[in-house]
């Protein structure tokens, strides 16, 4: 049997270096959670992942908040969250993809999930809003969360025309709060699977130990060169946990590359949190990884650090032969942050 494909149901946007100036433009918080569109039809209540997987069954607080809501019929189009102290978990989002229903039901008590709305694709009359202008959608989103009552799982995510704002709400991201800045046209419908929305993030770098790596998968044979690099960072202990990865390694420079990695191969690498440790997304390679002596020490760019790693890949800035990897500490990715849910209207 042929596997089920799922049509993209959102909006998506295409990463730009800068905020974009003139008028004409909405600004909005990026959220760092699950991109989800909200559809509720009488009793019957929805969620659609970027993908148009259901994701109801991972979030029943959002599916039981938005049946009990006055208005039995609208599409919104929002983002999942999870909000712990004055950031947002998305580990704990990644907990909630489990098969067990009794975990995901005291999950759901536990770190219970919000669903910010941005977008709004029906109102409650039944029209059809995706054919309108962002400005049209906005203020329909707006007049239908007037009608709602105080309703903890679902908020209302600012939006704002002025770029001022937008500079503020990007000076905050990248560190366990915001995740950057979505600018959108005013005078645009819903183009639900173009990149038709623009996503600016704020790049910093760090300075880390190289504790190990990866090879590069061979198919043909030959001699094997470095995939990847495991990035490491010191506790005030002085453990040195992996934090992250870089595959950004130019094609002519791996096999010198690997040549120097390999005389330094040596256990452990890591002596806190290792890579490949068990979990539901670890995968046979994931556990294949050469530990390294502590020699080694990389400056890397990166958009997001949240829950003790790099949200995402990092690109390689420069080596650092200047720095010790005692230097390489958690420290230095400190920033000031603000509770991302605090700007919720």
């Amino acid at each position: 049997m042929a596997a089920r494909t799922h049509k993209p149901v959102s909006m998506e946007a295409r990463q730009v270096d800068e905020l974009p100036r003139g008028e004409g433009w909405q600004y909005e918080p990026k959220w760092d959670g699950f991109r989800c569109i909200a559809r509720r039809s009488g009793k019957r209540v929805v969620l659609l992942g970027r993908s148009g997987k259901s994701l109801a069954r991972y979030f029943p607080e959002i599916v039981e908040a938005l049946a009990k809501l006055k208005p039995s019929r609208f599409v919104l189009d929002g983002e999942l969250v999870i909000p712990t102290g004055a950031t947002l978990s998305f580990e704990a989002l990644q907990m909630r993809l489990h098969p067990a229903e009794s975990r995901i039901r005291r999950l759901s008590g536990e770190t219970p999930a919000v669903l910010i709305a941005f977008d709004m694709l029906q109102d409650p009359a039944g029209s059809d809003l995706a054919s309108h202008t962002l400005r049209e959608r906005r203020t329909a989103l707006e007049r239908f969360f007037a009608t709602v009552d105080d309703e903890t799982r679902l908020r209302l995510s600012p939006a704002s025309e002025k770029r001022a704002s937008a500079v503020r709400w990007l000076a905050r991201a990248g560190g366990g709060a915001l995740d950057g800045v979505v600018a959108k046209r005013l005078d645009e419908p819903y183009r639900a699977g173009e990149r038709a929305m623009l996503k600016i993030k704020s790049l910093r770098s760090a300075d880390c130990v190289v504790g190990g790596f990866r090879y590069a998968t061979n198919k043909l044979g030959g001699r094997k060169v470095v995939g990847s690099l495991l990035l490491g960072l010191h506790d005030t202990s002085g453990l040195l946990h992996h934090v992250g990865f870089t595959s950004a390694i130019k094609r002519e420079e791996k096999p010198a590359l690997t040549a120097k990695l390999e005389a330094l191969v040596a256990k452990p690498g890591f002596t806190g949190n290792a890579p490949g440790g068990p979990s539901r997304w670890s995968t046979e390679r994931s556990a294949e990884w050469c530990p390294l002596k502590p020699k080694l020490v990389v400056e890397v760019t990166y958009d997001h650090f949240s829950g003790d790693r790099f949200r995402h890949g990092t690109s390689i800035l420069r080596w650092r032969p200047d720095k010790t990897p005692k230097q390489c500490t958690f420290g230095q990715l400190k920033q000031k942050t603000a509770d991302p849910m605090k700007l919720l209207v």
